[in-house]
């Protein structure tokens, strides 16, 4: 979920839903690498999936995502390592 490209799909998804060929487009990767990127997210309810015209569909559960975000002890090491990490690029 942390990764940039999942991450800028995800950033997409909460405008709405998207089809897997505008998500491919914006990220420059193919179809099958965006849901496999999300597949780990759609099988825990983050991320859902619904087929239309042999045409894959994603939309964000924003609530759900955004529990996990607010309510994760590990993202708030990941934040403070990234600080860390910034502190000393700078």
């Amino acid at each position: 979920m942390f990764d940039p490209i999942t991450s800028s799909i995800i950033a997409e998804l909460e405008d709405g839903e998207k089809n897997s060929s505008y998500l491919a487009e914006k990220t420059s990767i193919s179809e099958f690498d965006v849901r496999e990127r999300l597949s780990y997210l759609v099988a825990h309810g983050f991320i859902i999936e619904n087929q239309i015209d042999k045409q894959s569909i994603f939309s964000a559960d924003v609530d759900k995502l955004s529990q996990v975000v607010e309510h994760d002890e590990n993202f708030g090491a990941a934040i403070e390592g990234l600080e860390k990490m910034d502190s000393f690029l700078n």
